[in-house]
């Protein structure tokens, strides 16, 4: 079986490549390789999160699947006064993510290498973001979702991007399970935006 973007350590030999991309009307750099999630250019989805999700000043952030940093980045640059914490299975991800925040000169993140949630044990956020890796199963997809709804403040939110044609109907029902209210704040070319607020 050929290996995927969430493995933890990618055997594809390197393809390194710098992008520039203009996300939420600022300009960011990246360098990106053979192996990580979207390696040509920012993907479709995350650019669709990008665009809608609500990231207050002050606010403790969290990007499950953070790939080589595109949603992180962005959410930092909103969150001038908080702090984003970014977290990958993906090794060669991680590694690329801090090199792209040395980068593009953004210093109120975190980034670790993590199985799912694992690195932030005991920790809460006031929003967590994910366009979460769907090819690795519905049920890791799932366990992201539930995790998140341990991880987050009350009145907390879960931003998440999914495709109609790859689960959103299902990703919606296990939502509704978790929280007190879940919203389809936009979709676009078949992606669907949720936003599911943690109501104790």
């Amino acid at each position: 079986m050929s290996q995927h973007y969430y493995s933890n350590q990618p055997e594809a030999s390197h393809d390194r490549r710098q992008l520039e991309e203009h996300l939420r009307d600022q300009t960011l750099k990246f360098m990106s390789d053979a192996g990580v999630f979207s390696k040509k250019g920012v993907d479709y989805g995350s650019k669709v999160l990008i665009e809608v999700m609500d990231i207050p000043e002050n606010a403790e952030v969290l990007d499950v699947g953070c790939g080589y940093g595109p949603i992180g980045f962005t959410a930092a640059r909103l969150a001038g006064n908080g702090h984003v914490t970014m977290l990958d299975v993906n090794s060669r991800a991680v590694e690329l993510a801090k090199e792209n925040a040395k980068l593009n000169g953004i210093q109120n993140v975190t980034i670790l290498e993590s199985d799912l949630l694992a690195a932030v044990q005991g920790k809460s956020f006031d929003i967590i973001l994910t366009n979460p890796p769907i090819r690795a199963g519905k049920e890791t997809v799932h366990a992201i979702f539930e995790q998140a709804h341990a991880h987050l403040r009350d009145g907390g939110v879960l931003w998440i991007v999914i495709q109609k044609k790859q689960g959103a109907p299902s990703a919606k029902a296990k939502l509704e399970s978790l929280f007190g209210q879940v919203e389809e704040v936009t979709k676009d070319k078949g992606y669907r935006i949720f936003k599911a607020t943690k109501i104790s």
